[in-house]
């Protein structure tokens, strides 16, 4: 028997940092993974990043469209907050999964997290106990933190900020940053490819080629 693993994304900024553990679920073959997409994914606004996703070659499970307003009005962000708590809901109790994996500090997440821990799904939050003073994503970790099971964090202080919290310190657990995997992971240019990239981009930008051979002579002699 499988075990059900759901794994939730609302934005380009999570799912990049998430990518390589989504692959390793979906790879795993004790696991059922499913990929929820909401939020600004499915806004054009937004640069409709559901197609990077597609990319990637998961596979998706749902799409759950959310009311998105343009800028930061507070209002569109409870709104959409509201609707994601809603539709996860029946997402939820149609799919019940066995763990629900979320990342980081954003609203919808922190909808879908209310949603689940009111089902009684247990929740694994990676990237909490971090800090951003004055502003909403603070109260908002801190919550989804407080609604979680397993605690997946990036490094010993925000390990111990999580336990602060009131959680249990062997359900805490020290992994380091996922974005560290995908610098580690990300094929590197080599010396001549990085030359002509960087040419490339300044000529793009106006400046002429005997202009540019000009700057890079006057920096060697410099160096």
């Amino acid at each position: 028997m499988k075990y059900t693993v759901c794994a939730v994304t609302g934005s380009r900024a999570e799912f990049g940092i998430l990518l390589p553990l989504l692959r390793r679920l979906n790879d795993c073959p004790e696991i059922e993974f499913r990929l929820a997409v909401t939020g600004s994914h499915l806004s054009t606004a937004y640069g409709h990043t559901l197609d990077e996703i597609r990319r990637t070659g998961l596979p998706i499970h749902a799409k759950i469209p959310l009311p998105l307003g343009e800028g930061d009005d507070k209002a569109h962000m409870i709104q959409a907050a509201g609707a994601a708590m809603s539709a996860f809901a029946d997402y939820f109790s149609a799919h019940r999964p066995d763990l629900l994996v979320v990342l980081g500090d954003r609203y919808e997440i922190f909808a879908v997290s209310a949603a689940a821990a009111m089902l009684g799904i247990p929740i694994a939050h990676l990237h909490g106990g971090e800090t951003t003073e004055g502003a909403v994503d603070e109260f908002l970790r801190h919550s989804i933190t407080k609604m979680s099971y397993l605690h997946f964090v990036s490094c010993e202080a925000y390990r111990r900020r999580v336990i602060q919290l009131g959680e249990a310190p062997e359900r805490v657990f020290n992994v380091g940053a996922l974005s560290t995997e995908n610098c580690l992971r990300t094929p590197l240019l080599s010396v001549e490819e990085l030359s002509e990239s960087l040419q490339r981009r300044f000529i793009e930008n106006g400046m002429s080629r005997s202009e540019l051979e000009q700057f890079i002579q006057r920096k060697e002699a410099s160096a």
